[in-house]
């Protein structure tokens, strides 16, 4: 073999070898998620409130930034924090800060605590066209809104008065930065519609927004459209699972004749009832079509960030999440892991009102399916065992 034969052959042959992989590259579809990451002054001065109300579930993360900064707020402003909050809970609105973030997400800008105020200057205008247009409108949660929006105004124009944007760049701007330059380059390896779509047989758009904040844990909340808002201190996991689980809300259409199917069986399920009636409020979920909702998207979540390679023990997880309420959520995912719903998915739509009509979410059925996931006895679901 001559020289020039010879070096055609050793370049040709890292060429053959890579002909597989390359036909697999070829062949594998191009992803359908599309990443944007964010931060935000403004939701994160409304996540803010939620320290500032007092509320165990905040200041266990927030408790040194309270003690520096509320000092710096009027006595009104501190009194109004707390005096909402409660009155959100009494009013039947719920939490006060993810209500407040769904709700002012609606308007052009919320990146500043200026664009709060510009916005609560006039709701009727600013917001209340998309809000009502969309799918997490609420005449009651309006109304209440609008009543309190000079209460919440004032609240945000003493923060900014008083140094919010410092204050915040202070104690986190450093974890801000490395959180979105983290998410930013690993965010694109996790197609995370293309999955849903599948396990769902709905279609999202591409885009998934994620909004980091610091304030915020230990909340993932859902907004506008397909937006997320997340702590900055988040992994790449913790985060893949927020979006694949908040995408799913609703799960299903809620008032549609599959979701009243499953509502009148766990309805007559006495287990379903007690955990509804008696778990603790503070986890929310204080309804059956509030728990319906929540367990289903706890299911597929699950099923969807196994898929991606980011999925927790489920045992675990719903053992240890809400002082393990999400019963449903269990039962929901041992029977479509029974069906090997993975490897084909579908319309869960579909699937949901097979399952009511054929006897599926009975208790004997439901309660067996959701033991062999959560690892317990049928009698011992809940309250978990100490």
């Amino acid at each position: 073999m001559n020289r020039r034969s010879l070096l055609q052959s050793v370049l040709a042959a890292p060429l053959v070898a890579a002909l597989p992989a390359l036909a697999v590259a070829q062949q594998r579809p191009a992803p359908r998620t599309v990443w944007r990451v964010e931060p935000s002054e403004g939701q994160d001065a409304i996540a803010f409130f939620a320290p500032l109300s007092g509320r165990e579930l905040y200041t266990r993360h927030y408790a040194e930034d309270v003690a520096l900064f509320a000092p710096r707020l009027s006595e009104a402003t501190r009194a109004a924090v707390p005096a909402l909050w409660q009155a959100a809970e009494d009013d039947g609105v719920g939490l006060l800060s993810p209500n407040l973030a769904l709700i002012l997400s609606h308007a052009e800008r919320d990146a500043t605590i200026d664009d709060l105020l510009a916005a609560l200057a006039d709701p009727e205008a600013t917001m209340r066209p998309a809000f009502a247009a969309g799918p997490y409108w609420n005449a009651h949660d309006w109304d209440w809104f609008v009543g309190r929006a000079d209460q919440i105004g004032a609240v945000l124009a003493d923060l900014k008065a008083s140094g919010f944007a410092a204050f915040r760049q202070e104690r986190a701007g450093a974890a801000i930065e490395t959180g979105l330059a983290m998410l930013r380059a690993a965010l694109p390896a996790f197609d995370v519609i293309r999955v849903e779509e599948k396990m769902t047989g709905r279609t999202f758009e591409p885009q998934i927004d994620i909004t980091v904040l610091y304030f915020s844990k230990p909340h993932g909340i859902k907004v506008r459209g397909q937006r997320f808002l997340q702590s900055a201190d988040y992994d790449v996991a913790l985060t893949v699972r927020i979006a694949a689980h908040e995408l799913l809300h609703p799960p299903i259409p809620m008032e549609g004749p599959a979701a009243l199917a499953a509502l009148d069986v766990f309805g007559r399920d006495p287990l379903i009832s007690r955990i509804v009636s008696e778990h603790d409020p503070r986890w929310g979920y204080t309804t059956l079509e509030g728990l319906l909702n929540e367990d289903l998207c706890q299911a597929m979540d699950q099923i969807v960030s196994e898929e991606l390679g980011v999925g927790r023990n489920p045992a675990d997880r719903w053992r240890k999440a809400d002082d393990g309420i999400h019963v449903m959520a269990a039962g929901f995912y041992g029977l479509l892991r029974q069906d090997r719903w993975t490897r084909e998915g579908g319309s869960l739509e579909a699937w949901v009102m097979d399952a009511a009509t054929r006897g599926r979410l009975a208790p004997e059925v439901f309660h067996a399916a959701a033991a062999r996931v959560l690892e317990r006895p049928v009698d011992a679901l809940w309250p978990v065992p100490a």
